[in-house]
């Protein structure tokens, strides 16, 4: 008998797409600390968390004893309709790598959100909605995450307000109109349409936006509106990194089909959501002993919150109104250079992804040039026939990299990435990198300890 011919594409039958999220807090050794009151310092309160966030999603923040919590029927319906996404061999890739690795990447772009944003958008609308509220409010960077979720409002018929970072606003107003499609309001931040937008642009410096300042603007907005609104994040939370997980359910489904399994496991991290849901099916073997998976995260230069950080509690936004999260942080005042269009530009990082680095069971943090980014993304657009997400990119310059160290020392490993998305909207930075303008922002050591030096000063 031949050798078994393994096929480009293996996609799950409907019938065989998650009916639960995994939730890796209940496997986790140490579990991270609990989100803390930003007045008190002390764990927040379901009720606490149910005046920011909805009610069902509150719960699933604080939630660290079910493996399993069950994914409602109207969230599956709507999955279907672009999941199950295809797990892919990269054959063309190899190739071109003349490598003996065996490459995947599942691929969650098929969708016009371009990205892997929708699995937590839909959920959290359809609770929001469930809960009889008017509406949502949130941040975007790139654009991915509020474009995801003016889909799942529009389909739910709830009203959203999206803060996006002015420099990608004004980078990207193709995605400006895509979210209008939808029914989102969409504002650029900081504005002057939220006290603390005001107060931040006081500061001419702080312009051109940041993740942190989008979520304290979002924020406000949800809290002063009298309980007809909540607000909704696309990444960092663990509700978020629970929702996502059925990317990581769906590769490993995909991979027994094969006969397959990852060496090596990596994922894009900028604030954790879709590294947390890659790897999630292959920690849990991780953390019950059945398997040992090498997973990497790869994140900017830019912005090196896992690589460059400090490992302690921190804001999650800028304006200093969200609670505490025990998280690695550049500190919630820091902002990436305007120049830096790779994405991934938030200061901190999942809590979840944050103590499983800690604690050594997330293998390695990575950080890389944006220049070389660009370069691994149109390596693979022209023999893939993709164009990735700049984030994807990310994950996509360190599974080439691990092929060529396979070239070097004969070793057929099998390398699992997520492409989270693709990048028709980013064709500015993809300009600047093709006429050979594009340079790289790491951020001066200086910077980055000003900003480490204001973290809050906790009083234990």
């Amino acid at each position: 008998m031949g050798k078994r011919e393994i096929p480009y594409k293996t996609y799950l039958a409907e019938n065989e797409m998650p009916k639960e999220w995994y939730n890796v807090r209940a496997d986790m050794k140490t579990d991270h600390r609990s989100l803390l009151n930003p007045v008190t310092q002390q764990p927040a309160k379901a009720e606490e968390l149910e005046a920011v966030f909805s009610r069902e999603c509150a719960a699933q923040e604080l939630n660290d004893s079910d493996a399993y919590i069950e994914i409602p029927d109207a969230v599956r319906n709507f999955y279907k309709m672009y999941r199950p996404s295809p797990l892919v061999r990269a054959y063309c890739l190899e190739k071109y790598l003349d490598t003996p690795a065996k490459i995947y990447y599942k691929f969650e772009g098929n969708n016009t959100s371009g990205s892997h944003k929708l699995n937590s958008a839909i959920a959290q609308a359809y609770y929001a909605k469930e809960q009889g509220l008017k509406g949502l409010t949130t941040e975007t960077g790139a654009g991915q995450w509020g474009t995801a979720l003016a889909m799942a409002c529009g389909y739910f018929g709830l009203d959203l307000t999206v803060y996006m970072v002015r420099c990608s606003y004004e980078q990207k107003p193709q995605r400006k109109t895509l979210m209008r499609t939808y029914g989102a309001h969409v504002i650029a931040s900081p504005s002057d349409t939220t006290e603390v937008g005001r107060r931040i642009l006081e500061n001419p410096a702080n312009r051109s936006g940041s993740l942190g300042t989008a979520i304290s603007e979002a924020v406000e907005v949800a809290m002063k509106s009298g309980g007809e609104r909540r607000y909704s994040l696309g990444s960092v939370l663990n509700q978020v990194v629970l929702h996502q997980s059925v990317i990581g359910i769906e590769s490993r489904r995909a991979m027994e089909k094969l006969d397959e399994y990852p060496d090596i496991v990596i994922g894009c991290a900028g604030g954790g959501s879709n590294l947390g849901g890659l790897m999630s099916e292959f920690m849990r073997d991780k953390l019950r002993g059945n398997a040992n998976p090498y997973f990497i995260a790869v994140e900017p230069m830019s912005c090196p919150s896992l690589t460059k950080g400090v490992f302690a509690y921190d804001y999650c936004d800028t304006g200093k109104v969200t609670p505490l999260a025990m998280m690695y942080t550049l500190g919630s005042s820091f902002m990436p250079a305007t120049s830096h269009a790779g994405g991934l530009r938030y200061h901190g990082m999942s809590p979840i992804i944050s103590q499983l680095y800690h604690d050594g069971y997330l293998d390695e943090a990575r950080a890389v040039n944006q220049t070389d980014v660009f370069d691994a993304a149109v390596k693979f657009a022209r023999v893939e026939g993709i164009l990735p997400a700049p984030e994807s990119a990310h994950a996509i310059k360190v599974a080439i990299d691990e092929a060529l160290k396979c070239k070097q020392s004969g070793e057929e490993k099998t390398i699992l990435f997520g492409l989270t998305g693709t990048g028709y909207f980013d064709l500015y930075a993809y300009e600047k990198s093709l006429d050979g303008t594009l340079s790289d922002a790491p951020p001066a050591q200086d910077a980055i300890e000003a900003s480490e030096s204001k973290l809050p000063k906790m009083d234990f």
